[in-house]
């Protein structure tokens, strides 16, 4: 039999060294975080957890044991006839499981014994989290910022895509959220992740860039949405040089209704979105607003909350936030476009 436990911050250093990541935990431990590529071959799924725990609680451990063994047994062979049937002797997988090693130490024995050379993550997925949360604040301090500024609808997202197009190292919070950052911000039918499964994307992320050179990432708030950007990437982008992206308004309305034509499509859960604006603008502004949209008003509407809500909050929050936002440098766009964004990566691209 070959299986070698190893530490999670040597797994974590030799990911690339593995031909496959197994998560041997149930489905939904599974999406709520996991190491980067990982595949799921759950030992039990959440169903049979749930049986084995009550089996625990009402009759004992011993026909917990029992019965969980019969489960897993199962799961496992069905795992092999699916997934390994076709892999040679030299096939080299990681496995790992929540922390106390028996689900994933049940596959990686069967697996040993077949003679795959296994690797096991010693305390499992919870030494992996504890790697991650300790190596953030080294990877987030390493890196130099140039933080992408600018008031709503300025087209800050299309221009880190132009970025990361045009061959710069770009940080896209928002995309790894799920989510657009604001009130408005909840994309219909994209999920946001969880708050670890954040962290991990945002490690893994870091972890690839090169010191050399510069990291462009939007000005965003400590949330993005329901999820919290690590706090020490947060203290260094608002240390960070800014560039002022600056757009004119008539574009701004117009990036806005083509970036978030699920609202346009939508009415009806445009007007249920900006409900949540209540509190703060008013009951009587916002059903006018709700009105418009029903009416059809929808440009006017999108005018009136850059205007009314997200400008004035968005000027004050970067005065207090972003340190270096007044000598920050104006970035101006010809227009909305793709490609005006694009000529505006070039120029940022080629700059030392």
């Amino acid at each position: 039999m070959s299986v070698h436990s190893v530490a999670a911050a040597d797994a974590i250093e030799r990911l690339g060294e593995f031909d496959a990541i197994v998560d041997a935990r149930s489905e939904g431990e599974y999406a709520e975080d996991h190491l980067p590529g990982a595949v799921n071959w759950p030992s039990l799924n959440d169903q049979e957890r749930r049986e084995i725990g009550t089996l625990y609680k009402q009759v004992s451990a011993f026909e917990a044991q029992k019965r969980g063994a019969a489960l897993v047994a199962a799961n496992i062979a069905r795992h092999i006839v699916r997934e390994l049937m076709d892999k040679p002797r030299t096939w080299q997988p990681l496995v790992y499981c929540w922390r106390g090693g028996k689900r994933s130490g049940s596959l990686a024995h069967v697996l040993g014994q077949i003679g795959f050379r296994v690797s096991v993550i010693d305390g499992g997925y919870k030494a992996f989290r504890t790697s991650v949360l300790a190596a953030l604040p080294a990877l987030a301090g390493r890196l130099e910022y140039r933080v992408v500024c600018g008031p709503t609808g300025s087209g800050k997202t299309r221009l880190l895509h132009a970025l990361r197009a045009a061959g710069a190292q770009v940080l896209d919070l928002e995309g790894m959220a799920s989510h657009r950052s604001s009130v408005l911000g909840v994309i219909p039918g994209q999920p946001q992740p969880s708050q670890k499964a954040f962290d991990t994307l945002v490690w893994d992320q870091l972890r690839q860039f090169a010191p050399a050179r510069p990291v462009f990432v939007e000005s965003e708030s400590r949330k993005v949405g329901n999820v919290a950007v690590p706090q020490a990437l947060i203290e260094r982008m608002r240390a960070s040089p800014c560039l002022d992206l600056r757009l004119a308004d008539d574009e701004r309305v117009q990036l806005l209704m083509e970036d978030y034509d699920f609202f346009v499509r939508d009415p009806k859960l445009f007007c249920e979105r900006l409900s949540a604006l209540t509190e703060l603008r008013g009951k009587a502004l916002v059903q006018q607003w709700q009105e418009d949209v029903a009416a059809g008003r929808i440009e006017r509407v999108v005018r009136e909350l850059l205007v009314e809500h997200y400008d004035p909050g968005y000027a004050a929050s970067i005065k207090r936030n972003f340190v270096r936002h007044g000598e920050a440098r104006a970035i101006a766009p010809a227009d909305r476009s793709l490609q005006a964004m694009a000529e505006v990566a070039a120029q940022l691209v080629r700059e030392p």
